[in-house]
């Protein structure tokens, strides 16, 4: 297809697959961009109190509007199955991982994020809950197959290249510590290690098929431009952020390419 015809149809593809969200999905898009915006004027208004909120909320709302991505996509059942199996095998590598060390390596978390179970904050799973279906679809537009080992290795690769980002913030920001720090900005090695099997290890699990690629893989990207402008310019980590942005953003673009061609 001609390149020049491309670039006049993509913002016209891109506004028709907009439309074609429902509107909860639509809505649920804009609260949450708009709260994770809000973050850093919540943290300067009123300090600790205010970060804890609004990355509350923020994991929350985007778990949410991919729950209603998903649901809309899939049906009830498939989707609570997914969420539960997510959430559940999510909080228990976790759970593991922060009393054995495997596979992520030796680290806890701190008392900062409320509630938890067995040490873990009830925050967490949900975080995995709300990039893992949107890494499942970046994998889909790269590898052109719903499942499969190309499929289980990009899924892991999409969901690891976004703790290029959380990782270095979220242990800036003392929500959890790890004994031996070091390796990339403070975090070993094996935390990444560990990303890609338990990313991979829930994929085959849960078997996802049949995405609804396009709204995850705005998620997605949207997840990857914050957390560049957010590290850069707020939270002062120019490092993990230009790697980030470098990782995931590799991603992103190879996934849009596709999903322009297609």
């Amino acid at each position: 297809m001609d390149s020049q015809y491309l670039l006049m149809k993509k913002p016209f593809e891109l506004s028709r697959l907009l439309q074609g969200l429902s509107r909860p999905v639509r809505v649920m898009l804009v609260v949450w961009v708009v709260t994770m915006i809000s973050l850093p004027i919540l943290r300067y208004f009123w300090g600790g109190m205010g970060e804890r909120g609004g990355i509350v909320a923020g994991v929350g709302l985007q778990a949410v509007t991919v729950v209603f991505i998903l649901y809309h996509a899939w049906g009830l059942w498939r989707t609570v199955w997914t969420a539960v199996s997510v959430t559940g095998l999510a909080w228990g590598t976790e759970a593991i991982g922060s009393s054995t060390g495997f596979p992520f390596g030796a680290y806890h978390y701190t008392d900062i994020l409320q509630p938890q179970v067995m040490h873990v904050p009830l925050l967490i799973p949900l975080a995995w809950l709300m990039m893992l279906p949107p890494a499942w679809a970046v994998a889909e537009r790269l590898t052109g197959v719903k499942r499969g080992l190309a499929f289980i290795v990009v899924s892991a690769l999409a969901m690891t290249a976004w703790d290029l980002f959380l990782d270095p913030q979220m242990v800036t920001w003392g929500l959890w510590v790890w004994e031996n720090p070091g390796g990339y900005f403070g975090i070993p090695w094996s935390n990444y290690l560990g990303w890609l099997l338990a990313s991979a290890l829930i994929t085959v699990i849960v078997r996802p098929s049949r995405l609804p690629a396009f709204p995850l893989l705005l998620i997605y990207t949207i997840t990857w431009g914050l957390e560049t402008i957010a590290l850069f310019v707020f939270w002062g980590l120019p490092g993990p952020a230009l790697i980030g942005f470098l990782g995931m953003g590799s991603l992103v673009g190879l996934a849009w390419l596709r999903q322009r061609e297609e």
